[in-house]
């Protein structure tokens, strides 16, 4: 799962990137999702798998600390660039003649940037919010099912839903597997001619002619 979320997520980052038709506000927002997307799994999963693997659930002081700040600071990004992502909607909807004007390169920029600063200006107070509770009374099984969910799946099946449904990432995705192919015969294709074994017969049969 954690493989399909990272894999999933750069493919749409590449082929918002090498398409140049997809160098709209859409897009540009989709594929900073697909990157926090990475981030935010990468936080904890890995620990995670190590964890499984030695069948050990120790961790440090510091590594704990580290893995919070992060953890809150995507977690916290995902959700407001899904907000700006449903104020582009709207823009694109009700105003459609003005999208190009009112969302501009800079606009863009901004409401990227303001979603950030805000993400770290709130993560100070969850902070002391975790600290000054009291502590839940879930139980162990369903807090590991909870965490699962919305660390693993949901950063997983956002490609999914935002991004691979859509016919423009799919045409990108198609063009962008389809010049990796093509570079990748003509490599083959090089490397063949560049052997000893056909450079003697391209001389044999220029000679026999």
């Amino acid at each position: 799962m954690y493989l399909v979320t990272v894999f999933g997520n750069l493919l749409i980052i590449l082929a918002v990137i090498q398409d140049s038709h997809l160098h709209t506000p859409m897009y540009f927002f989709l594929s900073n999702l697909s990157m926090v997307d990475i981030c935010f799994t990468s936080t904890t999963i890995p620990k995670m798998l190590v964890n499984i693997q030695t069948q050990s659930k120790a961790i440090t002081y510091a590594g704990c600390i580290t893995q919070m700040c992060f953890f809150i600071i995507f977690s916290g990004l995902d959700i407001y660039l899904l907000a700006v992502m449903a104020y582009d909607r709207f823009v694109a909807i009700c105003h459609p003649l003005h999208y190009t004007v009112i969302m501009n390169p800079r606009l863009c920029g901004l409401l990227l940037l303001v979603s950030w600063l805000t993400i770290v200006s709130l993560f100070f107070c969850t902070v002391l919010g975790v600290y000054l509770s009291s502590a839940g009374t879930h139980s162990a099984h369903s807090s590991a099912t909870a965490s699962v969910m919305y660390t693993v799946v949901t950063p997983m099946l956002n490609p999914f839903i935002y991004s691979l449904r859509n016919k423009d990432i799919k045409r990108a995705l198609k063009r962008f597997f389809g010049m990796a192919a093509i570079k990748g015969t003509a490599l083959r294709g090089l490397r063949k001619c560049q052997s000893p074994k056909v450079r003697r017969c391209d001389s044999l049969t220029r000679l026999w002619k």
